[in-house]
Parts: structure tokens; sequence; C-alpha cells
């Protein structure tokens, strides 16, 4: 690298460097042996101490799952429901395992995450529309994350919603201090939170004494009964899958130096299934937790009048008063705790998924710090405007409109996953099986039938009750159907398009990179970890100037 290189300080965008590093070196050169970075490198020898190494990136996965947006929709669920909608959480939590560990597999047998893998399937102008629609999932992702944090100031330090809103853009200069540590201290630290949550809401669960027979009921009888049952429970299952966790998993999987060879590639995959079913259990346990508690509260006999009219509309801030109310106000202190937790964990992983959504979209990153920076201000302005005018209950509002906005993004990661994990010229002998490719493909399609439903009955129930005249509603209705039509459309286009890239998986006897149909500097599938998002996470590694 030239010279002047060499003093100059790193600039705030930056192209991913994993393939020009790829032509220096050589096509049978692995990056990681020539770049000194923290790796976490997997022991060639088989053996169950592996998994060990392998533990982290679910518990960031995982954390998405336990959000505020999730705390929400749990706590009106049990509110009005008590334990009868417990089978949808069990439901979607099987299905979001599933569902992950495809993603944790096609990062790992292919070196690419799904983003990249976009990148190099689709035309140029359906690329560009994946990463708006993946960069719009990260910032609706946020708003939750932003108001959740305020309502968990506000409940520890009585400090205003609007000032709340204001105080977490400060989560950046917290998340600039904790990547010096690099990944596997911030893994530790996310599943440390995530511990925390669990802590809290058991303890909320030991008080609150939920009935235990009727909780075991509502988990394995499925019932829906009430006009407005069906909708919460399309909101459980929307709010248990989200589209920027597709293509996070896909990208932290790339952190670990996996063995190359048909057995370590299987062997990683089953610990990254078994890594992501255990913190999945945790958020899945946490879920039913909110829940239970929600139902044993509002269920309770001795509820005076005010506190029975929080439990018909119960949100993040009722829910703070309610358990004061009945529990104590101990109570409503865990409760903030652990929502102050979920809320800023969330923060961490949101700027994560953006920054590999930029990656491997556009070949473009920004310092995180900048990202950081960039999708939290884009969460602060419409959550500061809606709690200035607002105040707690518009707030409380526009977390619900993140929910429906992150449905409506699904299909958009959730198909090219599909797709790519079911093709052979992608994962070679790793390919799905006939019968996984049959559940996945079942699961998919349910998650995108119930959320386009969701969508086609939340936007007709609003031209209902809106203000607007006949004549206007007419006319809304007729382009909001046909922008329906379009969505539509897009998502049979997305799964009826037969992929045309071939990327094989890399196995160390391979002779050369980028075999199976990429051009020369286009294959990176062997160098595992990648440089490129490693030292998104992994700041300590040795100059670029020094790689001469």
């Amino acid at each position: 690298m030239s010279g002047p290189r060499q003093g100059s300080s790193q600039p705030q965008f930056m192209t991913s460097v994993g393939q020009n590093n790829n032509l220096s070196n050589g096509p049978g050169t692995p990056l990681i042996d020539s770049i000194d970075v923290d790796q976490i490198v997997i022991p060639e020898k088989n053996s169950w101490k592996n998994l060990f190494s392998y533990i982290g990136p679910g518990f960031l996965v995982s954390i998405a799952y336990i959000d505020p947006g999730n705390f929400e929709t749990d706590l009106q669920a049990g509110a009005q429901y008590k334990y009868e909608l417990l089978w949808i959480i069990l439901i979607a939590s099987c299905a979001a395992l599933v569902i992950q560990s495809l993603a944790a597999s096609l990062g790992v047998v292919t070196g690419k995450h799904l983003a990249e893998h976009c990148r190099d399937e689709y035309p140029k102008v359906t690329n560009f529309i994946l990463w708006i629609l993946a960069e719009l999932a990260v910032v609706a992702c946020d708003i939750p994350e932003v108001i959740g944090t305020a309502f968990a100031l506000n409940m520890l330090f009585k400090i205003p919603i609007w000032c709340g809103v204001l105080i977490t853009g400060l989560s950046t200069l917290m998340l600039l201090f904790l990547q010096q540590y690099g990944v596997r201290k911030l893994e530790f630290l996310i599943a440390f939170l995530v511990f925390l949550i669990a802590t809290c809401f058991l303890v909320e669960l030991g008080y609150s004494k939920p009935n235990s027979s009727e909780v075991v009921r509502g988990l394995f009888v499925p019932e829906i009964k009430g006009d407005g049952a069906t909708g919460l429970a399309i909101s459980l299952l929307g709010a248990m899958v989200m589209p920027h966790n597709l293509f996070l998993h896909s990208a932290l999987v790339l952190s670990r130096k996996v063995p190359r060879s048909v057995h370590g590639i299987k062997e990683a995959c089953r610990f990254y299934m078994i890594e992501s079913a255990f913190a999945l259990t945790v958020a899945f346990l946490i879920n039913i937790s909110i829940i239970s508690v929600s139902g044993a509260v509002c269920s309770a006999d001795n509820l005076n009048p005010e506190d029975r009219m929080n439990c018909n509309d119960l949100d993040l801030n009722k829910a703070s008063f309610l358990l004061k109310n009945v529990l104590g106000n101990w109570s409503s202190k865990v409760f903030a705790i652990a929502l102050l937790a979920s809320g800023q964990s969330s923060t961490i992983t949101g700027t994560y998924a953006g920054q590999y959504v930029m990656q491997g979209f556009l070949d473009l990153r920004m310092t995180p710090w900048l990202r950081n920076l960039l999708t939290r201000s884009l969460a602060i302005v419409p959550s500061l405007i809606v709690s200035l005018i607002g105040g707690s209950s518009a707030a409380g509002k526009l977390i619900i409109i993140a929910s429906m906005i992150l449905s409506f993004e699904l299909p958009f990661a959730l198909v090219p996953l599909l797709k790519f994990t079911s093709s052979k010229t992608k994962m070679g002998p790793h390919t799905n099986s006939r019968f996984i490719s049959v559940l996945t493909w079942a699961i998919g399609s349910f998650i995108m039938v119930i959320n386009i439903y969701f969508l086609i009955t939340s936007f007709v129930r609003l031209l209902l009750h809106s203000v607007l005249s006949t004549v206007s509603q007419v006319f809304s209705g007729i382009f909001g159907f046909l922008g329906m039509l379009i969505y539509i459309a897009a998502i049979l286009y997305l799964v009826f398009r037969k992929n045309r890239k071939c990327t094989l998986p890399l196995l160390e006897s391979d002779a050369k990179l980028g075999d199976a149909g990429h051009t020369e500097g286009e294959g990176s599938l062997g160098h595992l970890p990648r440089e490129d998002i490693s030292s998104m996470q992994l700041p300590h590694q040795r100059p670029a100037s020094d790689l001469d």
C-alpha cells in the first residue's frame, strides 16, 4: 500500500477490504493467516468443548425477541386474554429457531452473509430497493428501543419521556466504549443483560403467582377467543421474527474461524443451532413470564377501577403504574430495570445489523459511531416529535406502528434466505433437506400470510375509523390496495425468480477461490473469519500499512 496512506487516519466511509486482500494475498491464502486480529478460532479437534467457542451470536440475536416492542405486545396479550395466547409464543419461538438456524448456516457454509448474497444475486435496482427496505427495518427496530429506554428512565428517575428520548442518543458513547474490548466481551455483556432481564421477570413471576395449571394449559392448548384475539395473536407472531435479525445472524457467525472441512462445517452448523436454541429458550421464558405476570395481575380480584381500565389498554408506561399499585413500588423498579436492559442491549445489536446491511448491499462501511448516530437520529426524531405532542400514550402507539413496519419488511429478508439455503448452487452438500425445505417454506409462507393479513386488516380498520370524507376514503382505498398488489407482486418476484449466481462452499482441499462462477476478486468464501466483518467488532488489529 502506498506510503501516504500509512499515516492517514481511518476514513469515516470505507469499502469492505476482504476482496482486495484476497487479490493481494493470492487465491490460496486464508485471510486470517495474513492479518493479526484477535479472532475466535475453533479448534480442529472434534469435541463438545468446541461449543463454548460458538456461544455468543445467539444471545445477540435473541435480544430482538425480548426488545421493548415484544414487551408491549406480551403485556397486552396477558392483560386482555390472560394465558390463552401462550401457545402462540411457543410456536413462534420454534419457528424462530428454525429460521435463525438457516441464517447461521448460510454464513457458515458460504462465508458470506445474507446481504452480500443479495448483492451478488439480484440486479442493481432490486438490490438497491432491498437495501432501502433493510435500512428502514433497522430504523423501525430502533424506535421501540428509544421509547422503551425513555419509559424506563421515566420509571426509575422521573425523567420526562421527551428528555429520555434525547438521552438515549448517548448510548452511542457506550457502544464506542464497549468496542475497544472486542467481540467476546461484547457477547458476554449482552448475555449478562439477557439473564438480567430474565431474573427481573422471574422475580415478578414469583410475586404475581400466576396459576401454574392455567399457564400450562395456555402453552399447549391452542385457542383464540374474542374479536381482538386474532389480531393480537398475529402481532405476537409478527414480532417474533425480525428482518434485521436474519442479516445480523448470518454475519455474526463469520467472526469464528471454522474448520473448512465437510465435517467442520456440519459441526459448526450443529453447534450454532444448539447455541441459538439455548439463547432463544431464555428469550422464550422471558416472554412467557411477561404474559403470565400481566395475566395474573390484570385478573386479580383486588383491582381498583383505574387499574382495571389500564389493563384494557395496557402499554409500557401504564404497566409500571399497574405493577406499582398491585405488587408494590419495588415491582415497578424491577420492571424498569428489565426494560432499560432490553432497550440498551437492542441498541447494540441494531447498530451492528445496520452496519452489516450497509456493508453487504453496498460494499460500503461507516465507522460504528457514525452508523449508530445516524440510525439513532432517524429513530429519535419521530419519537421525540410524538412524545412532545402526544405524550406517553402516543409514544406507546408508535411502537405498534414500528412493529407493523417490521411485519411489512419481513418477506424481503425471509424469502431470499429460504431461496439461498435451499439452493445446491450456493450451499452444496449442506443445502436444506427436503423435509427442512418443506418445513421452512411452510413456516415462512405462514408468517408472510399472517403479516399480509395483518397489514390489510389494519389498513381497512384505519379507513373505516378515519375522519375522511367518503370520496377520500374511496380514493385512499384504491391507492392503498394498489400498493398492496405491488407489495404482493414484489414478494412473488423474489419467490419465483431463479438463483443465477453459483457460490459453492469452499473446503480446505479446494485449489482456488471463486471456482463456482465468480470472477477474480469475488471469491472470499474460504476466508473465515472475514476481516471486514470481524473488524466491525474487533478494533485491535494490525494497521493496513503493515500488510505490505
